[in-house]
């Protein structure tokens, strides 16, 4: 198989800076590697949404739901691609990425697990968004996310994301951002 490097460590001839001991670099979404993150970036964001409204972590049949109602399919080529990040060789985060149209595309499973947060993976996963973005053609990047992800909004916020009208519904969609690539 092979994948795409989006950011290399201690690669300075790229458009964007290079985030040292991580590497991110597509891999298809419905690998079992991929899968792996997937399932863990889930069961983060539940038992934090069931923690915050039920003060209970999520059960199994809930992460069972979660993942058939909101499906990864569309994060793959030919209008998508899958990131994962590796920190020092071991798996360590995942981003999605999908077109909504020609110019924009959608911020979709952002993850770093939870003892390697705080080194840098937030923002080498984005770093390696914005270059698939403008590789798929697209010349800004929109997501929504919630209210209690204070940590996501916060690194949104730091690499230049801005509260956006909302364009999309659901009980998760409460917070809307976007920047313009480029």
């Amino acid at each position: 198989m092979t994948s795409t490097p989006y950011a290399q460590a201690g690669s300075r001839g790229d458009a964007y800076p290079a985030y040292p001991a991580w590497t991110v670099a597509a891999r298809p979404v419905d690998d079992p590697v991929s899968a792996v993150l997937l399932r863990e970036y889930l069961v983060d964001v539940a038992d934090r949404y069931y923690q915050l409204h039920e003060g209970r972590d999520s059960t199994r049949e809930e992460i069972e739901q979660a993942h058939a109602e909101m499906p990864s399919d569309d994060l793959a080529p030919p209008g998508g691609v899958f990131l994962l990040a590796h920190h020092d060789g071991e798996l360590a985060g995942c981003a999605g990425l999908r077109l909504l149209d020609a110019r924009t595309a959608e911020l979709k499973r952002v993850f770093v697990r939870p003892a390697k947060r705080g080194l840098g993976g937030g923002a080498a996963l984005l770093a390696a968004v914005e270059a698939a973005a403008g590789a798929l053609g697209a010349g800004r990047i929109v997501l929504d996310t919630r209210r209690d992800l204070v940590e996501a909004r916060a690194l949104y916020a730091r690499h230049g994301y801005r509260e956006v009208p909302a364009f999309t519904e659901g009980p998760y969609a409460e917070v809307w951002m976007g920047k313009e690539l480029g």
